[in-house]
């Protein structure tokens, strides 16, 4: 007789071992939504924040004036401009000569204009068709 009230021990031992581990197992999934969810709300905050700030780069126009040499007298020493836009310089105004990017030259407006046209004197130097007229 001892050996079925034994059994009986263990079977309810048995079945309570099943029952805390059924009710362990709800903890465990019900912590396991719990962070995954804590951890997808992180994710989505992180995502709607706006980048760290970058500096804007400043862009200003380029305001200086600027023609091309369409023709040389180089008895005479003058040459002919033409600037586009009908942005013609003031007399007497001193521009630089630059052909590949290397100053060889300047010259002083003197006129006359003819639309875009005007005339301008080698003051120093020398010039070419072609030939790119800044005033700085």
């Amino acid at each position: 007789m001892g050996a079925g009230i034994e059994s009986v021990k263990v079977g309810r031992a048995i079945r309570g071992g099943t029952k805390n581990m059924k009710n362990s197992l709800a903890v465990f999934l019900l912590l396991a939504l719990v962070m995954a969810t804590g951890c997808a709300s992180k994710k989505n905050k992180a995502a709607t924040q706006p980048a760290a700030m970058v500096p804007q780069a400043i862009v200003t126009p380029d305001l200086s004036l600027t023609a091309k040499v369409l023709s040389v007298n180089v008895v005479g020493r003058f040459v002919v401009l033409d600037f586009p836009n009908g942005r013609v310089p003031s007399l007497q105004q001193t521009f630089f000569l630059y052909r590949a990017g290397l100053k060889v030259g300047e010259v002083k407006i003197t006129g006359p204009q003819a639309d875009n046209a005007i005339v301008a004197d080698l003051t120093s130097g020398e010039a070419k068709v072609g030939d790119t007229v800044r005033d700085r």
